[in-house]
C-alpha cells in the first residue's frame, strides 16, 4: 500500500500545466494554432476531438516530446520551453502512457517496471522491485510479474505500462488514447485503473475517444478541432449541452446509436 504525505499548500504550484500561445507546425502543416490551456493540480482533463485536430500533439508538447514552434509550456511552474530548463528533471515527475504499450519484449513485467527506476532514479534492485510490486497491485496484475509481454493480452500490457509510469512516482500523468489499440472487451479494465487514479487525486491529462469515461470521471472536457480549443467546460456542459456547432456535429457522429464511436475519432495520431 502506498501512502501519501501531506504537502504544505504553499509548496503546491497553482497550475500543473500552463500552456500559452502554443503553435506547432510540421513543415507547412499547422497542427496547433495558438492554444492556451491550464490544468490545476489534482484535476483530470479529457481532450476530445476528431482525428487530426491536434490532440496528441498538444499532449506531446506538454512534456516536450514535440518542440513547439512558438509559445510557452509551464509544468509545475517551470518553463520547459526555456533552453536552459532541465527537461530531464521535469520529466521525472511526468508519467506518459501511449497508444502502443512500448514494453521491452525481452524483459519480464517486473524487469520492465524496475529498469527505469534503477537507471534514472538510482534505486536499488530491492527498492525498485518493492515499488514495482506495489504498482502492479494497483493495476490488478500482481500475479503477472514474471510474465513476458508476449504472454499478456493488450489490456494487460497497457495496465503494465500504467504501472511502469506510476513506479517513477509522477505528479502528473499524460494518457494518449490509452484504449485505442485495444479490443473492445479489454477497454474496461484499463479505464477502471484510470478511474482509481482519479479517485486518488492524480493530476491527469487524457486524450480519449471514450465519451462515457470523459462524462463520468473528468473534471473538465476540452474539445479541439483544426488545431484550436473550440469549447471547454464540465462534462455536462460540453457533452450534455455543447454550445458550439462544431462540438455538436462531432458529438452527433461519435455518439450515434447505430455506429457508436466512429473511425473519425478513434484512428487519430495528431
Amino acid at each position: 500500500m502506498t501512502t501519501t504525505s501531506k504537502t504544505d499548500p504553499a509548496d503546491v504550484p497553482a497550475t500543473a500545466i500552463d500552456i500559452r500561445g502554443l503553435h506547432k507546425s510540421f513543415g507547412d502543416l499547422k497542427v496547433l494554432r495558438g492554444v492556451d490551456f491550464t490544468i490545476r493540480p489534482g484535476e483530470l482533463v479529457c481532450v476530445i476531438g476528431p482525428s487530426g485536430s491536434g490532440k496528441s500533439t498538444l499532449l506531446r508538447c506538454a512534456n516536450l516530446l514535440e518542440q513547439p514552434t512558438a509559445g510557452t509550456v509551464f509544468v509545475a511552474g517551470t518553463d520547459i520551453t526555456d533552453p536552459d530548463a532541465d527537461i530531464d528533471q521535469v520529466r521525472r515527475h511526468i508519467g506518459m502512457v501511449f497508444q502502443q504499450f512500448n514494453l521491452f519484449a525481452h524483459l519480464n513485467v517486473l524487469e520492465n517496471l524496475t529498469i527505469a527506476q534503477r537507471r534514472v532514479l538510482g534505486r536499488s534492485k530491492e527498492e525498485a522491485a518493492q515499488v514495482a510490486r506495489e504498482n502492479l497491485a494497483r493495476v490488478g496484475l500482481s500475479d503477472k510479474e514474471r510474465s513476458y509481454p508476449a504472454k499478456l493480452s493488450g489490456g494487460q500490457q497497457q495496465r503494465v505500462a500504467i504501472a511502469r509510469a506510476l513506479s517513477m512516482g509522477p505528479q502528473l500523468m499524460l494518457f494518449d488514447e490509452p484504449t485505442s489499440a485495444l479490443d473492445p472487451e479489454l477497454v474496461g479494465d484499463v479505464l477502471a485503473v484510470m478511474r482509481s487514479l482519479a479517485d486518488e487525486g492524480m493530476t491527469m491529462l487524457v486524450v480519449t475517444h471514450e465519451m462515457g469515461f470523459a462524462r463520468e470521471v473528468a473534471d473538465r472536457v476540452v474539445f479541439m478541432d483544426d488545431g484550436v480549443i473550440v469549447e471547454e467546460g464540465t462534462p455536462d456542459e460540453v457533452l450534455g449541452s455543447p454550445r458550439h456547432p462544431r462540438t455538436r456535429a462531432f458529438l452527433a457522429r461519435v455518439l450515434a446509436p447505430a455506429g457508436g464511436t466512429t473511425a473519425d475519432d478513434s484512428a487519430g495520431t495528431a
